[in-house]
C-alpha cells in the first residue's frame, strides 16, 4: 500500500483577504478564516507543520488529536521588502516591477529567490517523504503554505504543471500517491481536498 501524502495550505488570514504578501511574517488566521475551518475527515497521529502560526493553528483545528512536528524548511517564501504590501501598493515600485517583469524568479530585496525557496522546500519535503515510505506509513500529512505546495508539486507531481497552478485556496490541498516515489521521485495526484466552508 503506497503512502498517501496530504499537502495542505493553511486557512485564511487577513493578509490573504487583502492580497498582501505574507511570506515569513507570522500572521495568524483571521476570525473569518478560523470560523470556516472544519475538522478533517481522518485523524493522523502526526502532522508536519511550517513553524508559522497560521499553519500550526490550522493543523490544530483540522487535526485536533494529532501531534505536531515543526519543520522549518516548510515555511513560506521570504518576500523581504515586499511583505505586508499588495500589488496596488507596489505597482509603481521599481524593485517590485523588476521582480514581476522577471517572472518573479529573482531574489526579492531582503528575501529569497524562487530557486532558493524551492530548493529549501523540496529538500525538507524529500526528507519527510523518504522517511514515510521507509517506515511504511499509511499517510504523511503536511500543513504549510501555498508556496510550499507550488514548490514541491511543480517538481515532483505528475502530470507536470506550471508552478502557479499548484496553489490551492486557503485550507485546500492535494492528496498524492507515493507509489512511484522510491523508484522515480514522482507523486501522482489522486484528488484535491478542501477543509473550509462558508457558514451563515
Amino acid at each position: 500500500m503506497a503512502v498517501l501524502i496530504y499537502l495542505l495550505r493553511h486557512g485564511e488570514t487577513a493578509y490573504n483577504a487583502e492580497k498582501r504578501y505574507q511570506g515569513v511574517r507570522d500572521i495568524p488566521l483571521s476570525d473569518a478564516g478560523r470560523a470556516k475551518l472544519r475538522r478533517a475527515d481522518f485523524s493522523p497521529r502526526t502532522v508536519y507543520v511550517s513553524p508559522l502560526c497560521r499553519a500550526r493553528e490550522s493543523a490544530s483545528i483540522l487535526f485536533p488529536t494529532a501531534a505536531q512536528t515543526v519543520v522549518p524548511g516548510l515555511r513560506e517564501m521570504c518576500f523581504g521588502a515586499f511583505e505586508g504590501r499588495n500589488y496596488e501598493e507596489m505597482e509603481h515600485n521599481p524593485a517590485y516591477r523588476a521582480w514581476v517583469d522577471g517572472g518573479c524568479m529573482g531574489r526579492c530585496p531582503g528575501g529569497e529567490s524562487r530557486v532558493e525557496f524551492s530548493e529549501r522546500v523540496c529538500a525538507a519535503f524529500e526528507r519527510l517523504a523518504d522517511a514515510a515510505v521507509r517506515a511504511g506509513e499509511n499517510t504523511l500529512v503536511i500543513a504549510a503554505h501555498g508556496g510550499t505546495q507550488m514548490a514541491a508539486l511543480s517538481r515532483f507531481a505528475e502530470p507536470h504543471r506550471d508552478y502557479y497552478s499548484w496553489n490551492a485556496p486557503p485550507a485546500g490541498g492535494f492528496v498524492l500517491s507515493a507509489d512511484e516515489w522510491r523508484a522515480r521521485r514522482a507523486l501522482r495526484v489522486i484528488k484535491t481536498v478542501g477543509y473550509a466552508e462558508e457558514r451563515t
